[in-house]
């Protein structure tokens, strides 16, 4: 983990706030904004490192899009998460872009236990975890049973790029507190 140079904080904070505030809001996140954080990336990193700034930054974006992209063929996410993260990689580079991952998981899985226990889901959601290991078992696609295809409005849907939001923000300040400067 490194803390990444101010302007790319800056940049990194304001597109993944206007991702959130768009997921909250309509469901979606804006191509324009995704390409938009996609090419600042590319462009500030190899302005800032110059090569090795921009290989940083290609590698981030395809680890990203490598990583999330099976989950928007199984139907577990959206496009456009998968395209914020991708600008996020392209933005902080594979390392940084991990750290940021492993925060988003984990608080991506406190806001689904939140939503599913209010919502008073929990035990289908246990049925539903059980029928995604039947799936893969039987190499079957979990989507087929439409309360596990996001695009679909049978099942619980969590606005994705607010959790990549507070992932983000959270790697910033542990960044901030603990990475060399």
């Amino acid at each position: 983990m490194s803390a990444p140079p101010i302007i790319v904080q800056i940049l990194l904070a304001l597109i993944v706030v206007t991702a959130a505030m768009f997921d909250f809001r309509y469901r979606r996140v804006p191509n324009w904004l995704t390409l938009s954080g996609v090419l600042l990336g590319i462009g500030l990193n190899a302005f800032l490192f110059e090569t090795p700034g921009l290989w940083a930054s290609l590698r981030g974006l395809g680890l990203a899009f490598l990583i999330y992209f099976p989950l928007y063929l199984l139907r577990g996410m959206g496009a456009g998460d998968v395209k914020l993260m991708a600008a996020v990689g392209a933005i902080v580079g594979p390392a940084n872009w991990l750290g940021i991952l492993v925060l988003t998981s984990l608080m991506g899985g406190v806001a689904a236990l939140v939503l599913v226990t209010a919502k008073g889901r929990f035990r289908k959601t246990l049925e539903n975890i059980w029928l995604i290991l039947m799936s893969v078992r039987t190499g079957r696609a979990p989507y087929e049973n439409p309360q596990l295809d996001v695009r679909t409005n049978q099942g619980i849907r969590l606005p994705h790029a607010v959790v990549i939001a507070f992932g983000t923000f959270g790697f910033l300040i542990a960044a901030a507190i603990w990475a060399p400067q």
